[in-house]
């Protein structure tokens, strides 16, 4: 004859809920995998249709054959993909913070305009025609805006408005700037027409050797800015209170998102949405703590942007659609679902 036990008992035996840290945990772990799956992915289809088997044979051979050459390019085409996506969405969710606007994103605080700037300049009046031209131009413009706009936004005084007005106001007299010198010269308009777009397909070694050491700052940079940016979005007055350094946890923030768009921006082009999109959502399913942002932030933007690339090769085959264009039809109507989203909660 079986014998109920106590329900005091039966309590202590049940196994425990999985706490929400754990739930985070395996879902990080999950986000890799299927940024494993969307890297592969990557490397086997493309805009040129390739059997398996060569595609495997050009991941650990290089006899010099047409598929050994065309899996070599999307090895590098790959691997610049996952480092732009993880640098936009970590400096997107750090200028979300910074702002304490959940719509920022790296275009905000003029970056994206900064970079292109630089490089209509490089082409127009210093004749430079190379990508590798083109990214310390679009680095250096990247870092001269974000200096600026902190000096504009108050420096040591920032506050999340100024900046953000200082942004927009030098992004339009950027882009103002832009188009006048485009249009007045129609060789760096056909040299501007595919870098403006956004693209990985340019993507060599080179490149990727130049600008991977800015990729690894701004990331540690911004990972370590985590608790401290905590503390900012509760407003001044509480992270005082908490022995936050607003100044330094600001200089900092802006050091890291100019670092890490300005590097992607040079390397790929202005490309739309992936550090506004990617934030956005991961906050609904974390919550609000950089701790979690961030680190998921810095492995789904990739899956957004490398996913967006396979989508661009294969949609307009044998042609190809780059991948800022993908990102911006996508990223539109997600904008709105978003802003429709806020403004229903504010109600």
């Amino acid at each position: 004859m079986l014998v109920d036990s106590p329900p005091e008992q039966r309590a202590e035996t049940a196994p425990a809920p999985p706490t929400r840290r754990a739930i985070r945990v395996l879902g990080l772990f999950a986000s890799v995998a299927l940024l494993v799956v969307v890297a592969l992915a990557s490397i086997a289809v493309g805009a040129k249709s390739l059997p398996l088997g060569d595609v495997w044979h050009g991941l650990f051979h290089d006899s010099g054959t047409y598929a050994d050459v065309v899996v070599g390019d999307r090895i590098s085409r790959t691997v610049l993909g996952l480092l732009a996506g993880a640098a936009l969405g970590l400096s997107g969710a750090v200028l979300q913070a910074l702002t304490r606007n959940p719509l920022a994103d790296p275009g905000l605080l003029g970056i994206n305009a900064g970079a292109s700037a630089a490089v209509v300049t490089a082409i127009t009046y210093f004749g430079v025609t190379s990508l590798s031209g083109y990214v310390w131009f679009a680095f250096a413009g990247a870092a001269v805006v974000g200096a600026l706009v902190w000096f504009l936004g108050g420096s040591r005084g920032a506050t999340p408005v100024r900046l953000a007005l200082a942004g927009t106001a030098i992004s339009a007299a950027l882009y103002g700037y832009l188009q006048a010198v485009m249009i007045m010269d129609d060789a760096a308009l056909s040299k501007m027409r595919f870098w403006t777009v956004g693209s990985l397909a340019s993507a060599t070694g080179s490149t990727i050797t130049q600008v991977a050491p800015f990729f690894a700052v701004g990331t540690v940079v911004a990972l370590l800015l985590a608790r401290p940016l905590n503390a900012v979005a509760m407003g001044d007055d509480t992270a005082r209170a908490l022995g936050a350094d607003l100044n330094r946890t600001r200089a900092l923030a802006m050091l890291s998102a100019t670092v890490l768009c300005g590097a992607a921006t040079a390397a790929c082009g202005p490309i739309v949405f992936v550090g506004l999109m990617v934030p956005h959502v991961v906050r609904s399913f974390t919550g609000p703590d950089l701790r979690w942002i961030l680190p998921y932030a810095t492995i789904l933007s990739p899956v957004l942007l490398l996913g967006a690339d396979v989508l661009g090769r294969l949609i307009a085959r044998p042609a190809e659609l780059q991948v800022g264009i993908v990102t911006a039809i996508l990223g539109g109507p997600v904008f709105i679902c978003l802003v429709r989203r806020r403004r229903t909660t504010q109600l």
